[in-house]
């Protein structure tokens, strides 16, 4: 819901009902994650996509009902890989699909969720999305870490289930990722009955990268195209400047070691952080590795140099006590073997490891491998519930 939040605000405002369509799950090749979102605004308008123009006029469709009637419907599109094209799902994904109506009446905490992410504060909202007494469908709540001031906000329908769904949300927005969650009726951890959609919007991770030299320009141009946060980092100030990196959020002199032992503290580095290790010199990255490959989360360590200088760097480390499960956290030489050269290749190959590490992929051409393209939950796992709908191939010319 992030990419269309200021459009969604600018109606809730003036006191309108808008209808939202958001992807709760989805199976196989489904083009968009969990999370995106698509608005009906009140004289038809359209913001956003569920599926890059699969499903949308489908979704248009459904959300005018939505908005006529009022009733939330929780709807899958795309039934097999043989039937997907046919109905309009090219991609030959499944995804689920959550239709809500939404304005100050029914969701009045939306204005303190939408500060909340200008902030950068992390925040969640869990929305009912399946329950077999439909009086809980749509029920939603706001949730926030513990020690956030504003605190938790509305309910699910029981004490048993709003405790579940928020421990569970605040876990999810530790890990920074959207998810819809199953449980029993009335909250059970090993039930099965009700489905909640947990929307994370979690500050953008962070990539801090070591060593200011051309490959650390290209790898924060890279970082800022895939959403992180990205801070480079040089002891050398004549290096290390705002002009030489402009794609940058900040330009940081200092020694690498000193200044991640200074994020930890501050508690600015988690499980998503990145780190790239371009400094390839012994007397900056071992005493900066020996501090990353001992914390117990970070997303990727990787580091730059060549076979010899990864051996000097694990011999070194080794030294120092370091482990071989601590070592084998390190992504040394840095990247996938993409044959690059250039410092923007290299920038690719660094970020297709991260992306790979991330998702679980293998780095194979697909061409050369066969099954689903995206990693994710199997076919078995699908819920047997909602019923698959019949899909509109395109939206009316007028609302585009």
């Amino acid at each position: 819901m992030r990419d269309v939040l200021p459009e969604l605000m600018r109606w809730w405002r003036a006191g309108e009902s808008v209808a939202i369509g958001t992807v709760v799950a989805t199976w196989r090749s489904a083009p968009r994650q969990p999370g995106a979102a698509m608005l009906i605004g009140p004289g038809g308008e359209v913001v956003g996509s569920v599926s890059g123009g699969c499903v949308e006029g489908a979704v248009y469709e459904l959300g005018q009902e939505v908005l006529e009637s009022g009733i939330p419907v929780l709807q899958r599109y795309g039934v097999s890989d043989e039937d997907a094209y046919a109905v309009g799902l090219t991609c030959g994904g499944i995804l689920d699909v959550w239709v809500e109506r939404v304005s100050p009446d029914c969701f009045p905490a939306l204005g303190d969720v939408a500060d909340d992410v200008d902030a950068g504060r992390p925040v969640a909202v869990a929305t009912v999305v399946e329950h077999p007494d439909p009086s809980w469908l749509g029920r939603r709540m706001v949730v926030r870490p513990e020690e956030a001031a504003l605190g938790r906000q509305g309910r699910m329908g029981s004490e048993r289930a709003d405790d579940a769904v928020t421990d569970d949300s605040r876990g999810l927005l530790a890990s920074g990722h959207s998810e819809t969650l199953t449980y029993g009726p009335d909250g059970e951890r090993r039930g099965q009955g009700m489905r909640v959609f947990v929307d994370v919007f979690a500050p953008a991770p962070r990539m801090l990268v070591f060593g200011a030299i051309d490959f650390a320009a290209a790898c924060a141009r890279m970082g800022k195209f895939l959403g992180y946060e990205v801070t480079v980092c040089d002891a050398r100030p004549v290096f290390a400047t705002t002009s030489r990196f402009p794609d940058a959020d900040e330009v940081v002199v200092d020694w690498p070691h000193r200044y991640l032992e200074a994020e930890v503290e501050a508690g600015r580095v988690d499980g998503r952080t990145a780190l790239c290790i371009l400094t390839h010199d012994p007397k900056f990255d071992v005493p900066l590795l020996e501090v990353a490959l001992r914390l117990p989360e970070i997303g990727y360590i990787g580091a730059m140099g060549s076979r010899r200088t990864h051996e000097d760097r694990v011999a070194r480390l080794r030294e120092i006590g370091l482990t071989d499960d601590e070592l084998d956290r390190m992504s040394s030489p840095i990247g996938l073997d993409l044959g690059a050269r250039t410092p923007e290749e290299t920038a690719v190959s660094i970020a297709a490891e991260m992306i790979a590490m991330r998702w679980g992929g293998r780095g194979h051409r697909l061409t050369s491998v066969s099954g689903p393209i995206h990693h994710s939950a199997s076919e078995a796992d699908l819920p047997a519930r909602p019923p698959e709908r019949p899909l509109q191939h395109a939206l009316p010319t007028s609302t585009i």
